[in-house]
């Protein structure tokens, strides 16, 4: 059970530390506004990160491959996801004020990192590979006891991999010159475009 839960760590590690949309978003709403928008991003995104978890590994992973479940799902997250990227560059273009954020900007943030992840159906690819990992590890089929480990131990790595993002580009705001804000947005912006264009590929 200890290596079960030590695997779902570093799984779960890679997965929230690696680039993506939700990192792209968090970097954006963090550098205008600090600290508490960019951790709601990330708490955000493990709305949807626990969803396709219990849709992984459970085995209904099989829904998602009819396309009449898969293609308006991944034309939802492509045109999301330009769209963030289109606010992003025009972030670049004429730098937003760092100050405090604003009256419900937090549960705008929430819902933005909820929304990132749910609508992107390529996490569901992860999860399947996860779970028959898991298989893997135990050398068979994985009771419930040994599942709800392993997503104990991947949703706690998820956790700390929230506070340590947005620490980390809460820092970087404080530190950042205007210059290097600009580049950060631009580089946000066509991440996010970029995403999309392969969403978009994948219809």
């Amino acid at each position: 059970m200890l290596a079960i839960f030590f695997y779902a760590l570093v799984f779960g590690f890679v997965f929230c530390l690696s680039p993506g949309a939700v990192l792209a978003e968090t970097l954006r709403r963090g550098l205008q506004h600090g600290f508490t928008p960019a951790l709601l991003v990330q708490v955000g995104s493990l709305v949807g990160d626990a969803v396709w978890a219990v849709i992984g590994l459970t085995g209904i992973a099989l829904l998602i491959q009819h396309d009449a479940v898969r293609v308006p799902l991944t034309l939802l997250c492509a045109l999301y996801l330009a769209w963030l990227g289109v606010r992003s560059l025009l972030d670049a273009w004429r730098l937003p004020a760092a100050d405090s954020a604003p009256a419900g900007s937090g549960t705008n943030a929430l819902a933005v990192g909820a929304a990132i992840s749910l609508a992107n159906p390529k996490n569901i690819v992860y999860w399947g590979a996860l779970g028959s990992a898991l298989s893997g590890i135990v050398g068979a089929t994985p009771s419930h006891t040994q599942t709800l480990m392993f997503f104990g131990g991947f949703m706690l790595a998820s956790v700390l991999s929230c506070f340590l993002t947005a620490a980390l580009v809460n820092l970087l705001r404080k530190n950042a010159s205007p210059t290097w804000q600009r580049i950060s947005y631009a580089a946000c912006g066509v991440v996010l475009i970029y995403l999309a264009v392969l969403a978009a590929q994948g219809i």
